[in-house]
């Protein structure tokens, strides 16, 4: 029999608190997320943000994957430069590609040095796809950008990226698309006279 003190049963009885031999963990989750510590509720937090997450990326993958945006960017300042950089008094077309890949190749370089030690990344899925949908679309509108000028491009990608990879509504795709462009033109073409390709 298990002993009691003044008619309460002790741990181990079957009316009493959690086993002793209970870890901490199974005590934990039982309690209101208000009675833990900060550090306790944060990882509860965090638990319950990472369940249905792809598994991590391994170290070989997430090189591979810095090495894929090293390569990305190295190819978009090929391009750029192809299109005229100018001066800094007189930019041209290519400048602010240029600035942009500059910047890809940089945040590459960043993973590729991080890679072996960052377990934030995730293991090549089916969502995946989305990502490398993402970064077609933006080969293709660099490739035809200078031929037929950003607008249309433009509109496009940005149609593209809210209503099949944000899931947005049909109607808030076009019309922040069509904003987009209508702000881009006005802010780089029409006020600053910057010399980016463009139809209009």
């Amino acid at each position: 029999m298990t002993a009691a003190h003044g008619g309460v049963p002790t741990q181990g009885s079957p009316g009493g608190h959690p086993a002793a031999g209970a870890t901490r963990a199974e005590t934990d989750e039982e309690r209101p997320l208000e009675e833990l510590s900060l550090d306790e509720a944060i990882h509860r937090v965090e638990e319950a943000e990472h369940e249905g997450r792809p598994p991590a990326a391994g170290p070989l993958s997430n090189v591979l994957a810095a090495a894929a945006v090293v390569a990305l960017g190295v190819a978009a300042l090929v391009g750029s430069a192809r299109l005229g950089l100018g001066t800094v008094r007189s930019p041209d077309s290519g400048t602010w590609p240029l600035l942009v890949s500059a910047a890809l190749v940089v945040l590459g370089l960043g993973l590729l040095a991080a890679g072996r030690r960052t377990t934030d990344a995730e293991r090549f899925s089916r969502a995946s796809w989305l990502v490398l949908g993402g970064l077609a679309t933006m080969v293709v509108f660099v490739a035809v950008i200078g031929t037929i000028g950003f607008e249309i491009p433009a509109a496009l990608l940005a149609f593209v990226w809210l209503r099949f990879l944000g899931r947005e509504g049909w109607r808030t795709s076009v019309l922040a698309s069509l904003g987009v462009v209508v702000g881009f033109y006005l802010a780089f073409v029409a006020a600053l006279s910057v010399p980016i390709p463009h139809l209009f």
